[in-house]
């Protein structure tokens, strides 16, 4: 046995909310790329002990770690999603529905920097962010969470190992490099304390420290 494994068989059992979602996915030819069952439950202990309110989620997919981030929120919480894709949007509402997060959740459909954008001329702020989406924008979604967080916010972001060819220095695939220069990015951030955890695909978790406006 691995350490992956023991750790799924401890802490990472799927419920059957979360398998019915991940089965709907294959069923429905989307993407088999919702977060791993062990990084799922991170991100619900993370909201948990972060004390967050209001959570922005960037890539929506089925609605799998919309449901673990919505799951830890507080009966006041609210979780914004962002996704490119109507249909992934509406079968992603659909899980949070039948899990009862469906009025806990706000969809937004289209481009994620034109919502952002939105989001900050409406003066929306959050103490909880999950990055999970094109790999070319995640430095411009971290600046936009950023600029969006509340003070002491947590940022996370997924897929940031990329199956181990960011630190594989001969892999120059353009999704690699993107993830190699975003991690770099997080690392030297004066705004940021942060931490890549090894669960899953590689997990950034970040802090945004109080000092900044």
């Amino acid at each position: 046995m691995n350490a992956t494994t023991y750790i799924k068989e401890r802490f990472a059992k799927e419920d059957d909310v979360l398998t019915a979602v991940r089965q709907g996915i294959k069923d429905r030819d989307m993407p088999s790329i919702s977060v791993a069952p062990e990084t799922g439950n991170l991100l619900s202990l993370l909201v948990g002990i972060s004390g967050a309110k209001t959570v922005l989620e960037v890539g929506a997919l089925g609605g799998y770690s919309g449901i673990c981030l919505a799951r830890a929120l507080p009966a006041d919480g609210r979780l914004v999603s962002l996704e490119l894709k109507q249909e992934y949007a509406d079968f992603a509402h659909e899980n949070l529905k039948q899990a009862g997060y469906g009025d806990v959740v706000e969809y937004r459909v289209g481009e994620a920097l034109d919502h952002l954008a939105a989001l900050e001329q409406e003066e929306r702020r959050f103490d909880f962010f999950f990055i999970d989406a094109d790999k070319a924008n995640y430095a411009n979604y971290l600046e936009w969470a950023i600029k969006l967080a509340n003070k002491g916010a947590v940022i996370t972001a997924d897929n940031v190992l990329w199956g181990g060819r960011v630190h594989d220095e001969t892999n120059q695939e353009e999704s690699t490099t993107y993830l190699r220069a975003f991690n770099d990015l997080v690392a030297a951030d004066p705004r940021l304390e942060a931490m890549m955890v090894t669960t899953g695909d590689g997990l950034i978790v970040a802090r945004v420290k109080d000092s900044i406006s």
